[in-house]
């Protein structure tokens, strides 16, 4: 009898474990302090939303809503695998999408899994009737009291460039001298966002390793491999700053471990 309870203790503790592992919205608010950050842009709040897959928050995604709305964003990005291929579901994460674009302006670049479902031109179509800005190896540039920022979006390099080719085309026609920030997918580029000088990079894809060890980090992520090195946090060499998102989601692995889904939030300061 004493065994059955063990046992059944031990299934419960496992399914609440991996519940709140895979349910549990967790906010990491950062600070990017730069000379490069306009005075009217000081303490711009940027929230980013990365790798949802068709994961189910509340009923119509009511919680991420709400979670997200608490964060008070001016700017919301979505930095690709707002799908999944294995398992497409464009309604379901539109239903988050509708709640986002209440809330403040959403920024788009796609990811693999958009690529994958050979449905890129639907979901560009569905975002942008919901006021989406869609960035598509391309920039735009935001204006307050008379400065400047630029963001750049590439698209993810499945859909057939590389990620060098796709920044020469997104950043040609950025100002000189302005804060640039990038909306990329994948983070295991960075050295190439060095390369061209980005000075603030969001990016996800990496689920934060899937996976992670207290004390160590992400156990496994595709396109860095084992013990992988841009899975969650900021990253910093040169002039240039990365945020990667451990995301919301999952794929092919249906569990996080010690690694609840997350939503970033990157205040900008003044220098």
């Amino acid at each position: 009898m004493k065994k059955l309870l063990y046992v059944a203790f031990f299934v419960v503790f496992i399914v609440i474990f991996l519940y709140v592992n895979n349910h549990w919205l967790v906010v990491s608010k950062h600070e990017f302090e730069s000379e490069k950050v306009p005075a009217s842009f000081d303490g711009l709040r940027i929230t980013q939303i990365t790798d949802l897959q068709d994961a189910l928050f509340g009923e119509h995604q009511e919680k991420l809503i709400a979670k997200v709305k608490t964060t008070n964003p001016d700017l919301i990005f979505i930095t690709g695998d707002l799908v999944d291929s294995n398992r497409y579901n464009l309604e379901r994460s539109l239903q988050a999408v509708r709640g986002l674009v209440k809330l403040a302006d959403v920024y788009y670049v796609l990811g693999n899994h958009e690529v994958a479902t050979n449905k890129v031109n639907v979901i560009y179509e569905e975002l942008s009737s919901l006021g989406v800005h869609v960035l598509s190896n391309e920039s735009t540039v935001i204006e307050r009291d008379g400065e400047r920022l630029a963001i750049v979006g590439i698209e993810d390099p499945l859909s057939g460039r590389t990620t060098k080719e796709m920044l020469e085309i997104a950043t040609k026609n950025v100002p000189p001298n302005v804060l640039t920030i990038l909306l990329a997918h994948r983070p295991e580029v960075f050295n190439t966002y060095v390369e061209f000088g980005i000075d603030l990079v969001f990016a996800g894809h990496a689920h934060g390793g899937q996976v992670r060890i207290p004390g160590i980090g992400g156990l496994f992520a595709r396109g860095q491999g084992v013990f992988p090195k841009y899975t969650a946090g900021v990253i910093e060499e040169g002039t240039t700053t990365m945020a990667v998102s451990r995301g919301l989601g999952n794929s092919t692995v249906p569990f996080r471990i010690f690694n609840p889904p997350e939503i970033l939030v990157m205040e900008l300061k003044k220098k």
